[in-house]
């Protein structure tokens, strides 16, 4: 059984609305404590000529911690993508104010290629959510 972590109701109240927000599939809080929101893309692809379906294939992942008296925190934020669709991406989070920290595979032999892209930002949660979801909309 898994320990309840400590966090605040407003703490939580805010994890879910940053989880809603992004489409998270799963969404937890862990200790810090860390809001770690989850979602997976719909890709098809394959490693070594073998098709997968693995999440760490086509997941993005999403978190928020270390919020401060002003509502700001530090936010977290990545996905996989299809390598045409990477400047697109990169384009979108700089515009909306967020800084892209890396940009690399993590496969090889995959077909189609893919890319996974980090990013991070000092933010309101809710703030950085909609940042991101307008940043990765056009993923789908």
């Amino acid at each position: 059984m898994t320990a309840r972590v400590k966090a605040s109701p407003r703490f939580r109240r805010l994890c879910n609305q940053f989880s809603t927000i992004l489409g998270g599939t799963e969404h937890e809080i862990t200790a810090g404590p860390v809001c770690f929101v989850s979602r997976n893309r719909r890709i098809k692809a394959t490693i070594l000529g073998r098709r997968t379906t693995s999440p760490l294939v086509r997941y993005q992942l999403f978190s928020f911690e270390s919020l401060d008296s002003s509502g700001r925190a530090l936010c977290l934020g990545e996905t996989a993508l299809f390598q045409g669709q990477a400047n697109r991406l990169l384009s979108n989070l700089r515009k909306n104010g967020i800084k892209v920290t890396a940009v690399h595979n993590h496969w090889l032999f995959e077909n189609p290629r893919l890319i996974y892209i980090h990013w991070e930002s000092i933010d309101h949660p809710v703030a950085f959510a909609r940042k991101v979801k307008r940043s990765i909309a056009f993923l789908g």
